[in-house]
């Protein structure tokens, strides 16, 4: 799938800053965690692993009812769960992690802090953890998240809010998946770049099924989501530039750090 992705984007002639794997760190093997690694230091795409186990895929009742619950690790050993599986994604040579629980947030904090967990190490959260307010993307960040999903209804003033009170690149959906809302946001992109920058701006597929976890029995469809993801990106570029073409230059990747390469089997 990430070649797919690649191939799209030479052929929309854009580029990629960073992908998102939602099926996560223990639905992958340690050869293509490595495999994904090794790209994104070719291409200059930070790579982004969600962290198991999460709630809307335990036993627990609450995820099946309310989506608010779905990232959530239940228990103390789904939080131990969570530390292993970023120990694992680190020594295949990961350094950015998504993370939907607060707790789980703040013991991977504290692990950077500590030193034992790399200090380069990108905490992101995910959409599953909701970011309404400044207030509280500024406890995020206390807590050591260093890119913030923003709940995916914010109006371009509340982007402000949070600009203003957190450092961290924001994450802003401009097409959301049917299960966070469904919006299309396309002609909101230029006043979402000049009120929130730096942000990375994303692309979901509304009418798209939830496909995690994902597996070789869904991969034609992942494919082609993904390809779509790269496709619909075009499309907010392409809009961007006409209407504000001042802000369609972005700067130069930033090369990956040496402690990137690919780890030896």
């Amino acid at each position: 799938m990430f070649k797919a992705v690649l191939s799209e984007a030479a052929e929309h002639d854009i580029r990629i800053d960073r992908i998102s794997q939602g099926s996560g760190i223990m639905m992958l093997t340690d050869t293509e965690i490595r495999e994904m690694v090794r790209l994104g230091a070719e291409h200059h795409i930070e790579v982004n692993l969600f962290l198991g186990p999460r709630g809307g895929w335990d036993i627990g009742a609450q995820a099946a009812t309310t989506g608010s619950a779905a990232g959530v690790a239940r228990g103390s050993q789904a939080v131990e769960a969570c530390v292993a599986e970023a120990g694992r994604a680190v020594g295949l040579g990961i350094r950015s992690l998504l993370v939907a629980d607060l707790g789980v947030l703040s013991v991977l904090g504290e692990l950077k802090a500590a030193g034992e967990l790399p200090a380069e190490l990108a905490l992101k959260t995910s959409v599953l953890l909701p970011l309404p307010n400044a207030s509280t993307g500024a406890v995020y960040e206390r807590l050591g998240a260093t890119s913030l999903n923003a709940s995916t209804d914010l109006t371009t003033a509340q982007l402000a809010q949070l600009r203003t009170a957190c450092t961290a690149a924001l994450d802003v959906y401009v097409e959301v998946p049917d299960d966070q809302g469904g919006f299309v946001r396309y002609y909101d992109v230029p006043e979402i770049v000049r009120e929130a920058a730096p942000v990375h701006l994303k692309l979901g597929v509304r009418n798209a099924p939830n496909l995690y976890p994902c597996g070789r029995h869904l991969l034609a469809l992942a494919t082609d989501l993904g390809r779509e993801r790269v496709r619909r990106a075009a499309l907010m570029l392409r809009l961007l530039t006409e209407l504000a073409p001042e802000l369609a230059e972005r700067p130069d990747p930033v090369t990956p750090p040496a402690d990137l390469a690919v780890p030896a089997p």
